[in-house]
């Protein structure tokens, strides 16, 4: 996986990948309904905050969210 820094991307590019990312079959929220745009804000808070780091996968040739101590169990 290779890590991408999200302030690289256009704004408008960055919110569309977040939007396809977080509307993927088999995303799950719980119980509660919760809106594509909540999801998207969310997303990119955890971007802005450093909990999440967006990478992209060469296997699947697709890019996601992964918690930044994920990445940390993948480097180690």
């Amino acid at each position: 996986m290779t890590e991408i820094p999200y302030e690289s991307l256009d704004q408008e590019v960055l919110l569309n990948l977040l939007e396809e990312i977080v509307t993927r079959d088999g995303t799950d929220y719980g119980y509660a309904e919760v809106s594509t745009e909540e999801k998207v804000s969310e997303a990119y808070s955890s971007l802005k905050n450093g909990s999440a780091k967006l990478v992209f996968n060469e296997q699947t040739d697709s890019c996601s969210l992964c918690l930044t101590e994920q990445l940390k169990e993948f480097s180690d």
